[in-house]
């Protein structure tokens, strides 16, 4: 086991694991933050989506080690956003198990596209599964937050 220091929604965390734990183990195990879901373990579903230094990210991939300088923003993180009063009022959300891995790579897109197109929105998304078929109620809820955080801008 070995100690990091990692700085996980605003905060520092102390964390001992072993330096190939996959980062979404930590949050979830080591610090209690489960909203960051478990897919698939490799990458492939985006179920665990969290942001790292302003990127989507998926942190079943990523081992602790390496992420001892960096910003992990995860759902428990993400207050009062745009992309949340968006997903709420197109009523995106069925059975809401992808929906924290949705909006955190939706947020990322947002951050770096503000006004983004049918594909920018196609290509952020394209790792994010969402098996309720929501993924027309996603693309407006994506539109009316941009459009919303552009007006407050």
């Amino acid at each position: 086991m070995t100690m990091h220091r990692l700085r996980i929604n605003g905060q520092i965390h102390d964390v001992d694991a072993d330096p190939e734990t996959p980062l979404l183990w930590v949050l979830r195990d080591h610090l209690g933050l489960t909203g960051t879901k478990y897919g698939c373990g490799v990458g492939a579903c985006g179920v665990c989506t969290s942001i790292v230094d302003g990127q989507a990210f998926r942190p079943c991939e990523h081992p602790v080690a390496g992420l001892r300088e960096q910003d992990v923003l995860t759902i428990e993180g993400v207050e009062d956003h745009p992309v949340q009063q968006a997903w709420l009022d197109e009523d995106v959300t069925q059975c809401g198990y992808c929906q924290p891995g949705q909006i955190m790579a939706t947020i990322a897109l947002l951050t770096n596209h503000p006004d983004p197109t049918d594909e920018d929105i196609d290509e952020a998304l394209r790792h994010n599964v969402c098996r309720c078929g929501t993924h027309p109620r996603i693309r407006r809820a994506i539109r009316n937050a941009a459009a919303r955080m552009r007006a407050d801008s």
